[in-house]
């Protein structure tokens, strides 16, 4: 009888320690925060490597590779109303892998490759008139460069120039139509890197070079022009954030990145806390993998869409609403 009650006891313990397990592992539901929906699926040809930028509630993306045809086509998105219009194609050559930022309402898409070369070129966008016209040429052809405005500027720099990948960075003046090189970029050489911007600092980092996803991380403060290096990327064992062509969004003073590609198309997403410099992981993206996606966000709101897995173009949308439990049933 001895025998048999220490028998029963020995197993209601086991099973009091995979409930208390399973119970924690339940309770930790910090992978699950953040639910994706999807929205209004995007009214052109399925492609990746668009460039574009967001003025005020409306996200505006153009150009691409559709897998067969390099494009010049431009659309803008509706966050409030999720809805897509056409918009004056792009004027220059038809080209993926460009560079896009606005600065004061104004957009600017240039650079990329057209097939066969990596190119120079930039234009500027008005929203209001739905009309273009050609600035300044940048001084070095590249495509998978960074850009980004800020403080009534734009800037521009990394990317791949044909024969090296790059670490240089330009700044350009709408005021007088030109850009001037910039010195103090510590960093990495890299393409196809991401950047987000969290209260009026530019923060940096992803990419790849040589074959190599960069682990360096930067933040830019454009009232010095000056680059701080933050913590790597792989700073913690259970980071794996180092990748590249992924999308970077800001939502409510947080940066995120999301998808990408290291080994293979990504739906992973991190979430970046200035305060202290550290990366947390939020619900994966739930449409495809993909890499060369693009993202529209106005602050309080993120969209990320479009892009390829292998050779499949995609047209899907999706909004990231960070701080709800994840429901897999939307």
């Amino acid at each position: 009888m001895k025998n048999l009650l220490q028998y029963h006891f020995k197993h209601i313990a086991m099973m009091g320690v995979v409930l208390f397990t399973l119970s924690s592992c339940s309770s930790d539901d910090d992978d699950y925060e953040g639910n994706w929906i999807e929205r209004s699926v995007f009214d052109g040809v399925a492609r990746s490597g668009v460039a574009g930028f967001t003025i005020g509630d409306i996200g505006y993306m153009g150009t691409g590779y559709d897998g067969d045809d390099y494009l010049t086509s431009f659309w803008s998105y509706d966050i409030d109303g999720d809805y897509w219009v056409q918009k004056a194609d792009f004027p220059g050559s038809a080209r993926n892998a460009a560079a896009g930022f606005q600065v004061d309402g104004t957009g600017y898409i240039g650079s990329g490759y057209d097939g066969l070369d990596e190119l120079t070129d930039f234009y500027a966008y008005n929203p209001s008139s739905n009309t273009w016209s050609q600035i300044a040429s940048i001084s070095s052809p590249r495509r998978s460069a960074t850009a980004f405005g800020i403080n009534g500027y734009g800037y521009f720099g990394t990317g791949y120039d044909g024969e090296n990948d790059r670490k240089d960075f330009w700044k350009y003046d709408p005021s007088s139509d030109t850009w001037t090189e910039m010195v103090g970029f510590g960093g990495d050489k890299r393409r196809s890197a991401t950047n987000f911007i969290i209260d009026d600092l530019v923060y940096l980092g992803t990419g790849v070079s040589n074959g190599v996803y960069v682990d360096d991380f930067w933040v830019f403060d454009p009232s010095t022009e000056s680059w701080t290096e933050k913590l790597p990327l792989d700073e913690e064992d259970d980071y794996s954030i180092t990748r590249s062509n992924a999308a970077g969004f800001t939502i409510d003073g947080y940066g995120y990145i999301a998808c990408g590609t290291s080994g293979g198309t990504l739906t992973t997403v991190w979430k970046y806390d200035p305060s202290d410099d550290t990366w947390e992981t939020r619900t994966s993206f739930e449409g495809t993998s993909r890499q060369d996606p693009i993202a529209f966000s106005n602050g309080s709101r993120a969209f990320v869409g479009l892009g390829r897995t292998s050779s499949l173009y995609l047209d899907d949308l999706y909004e990231l609403y960070p701080f709800d439990e994840y429901d897999d049933e939307d």
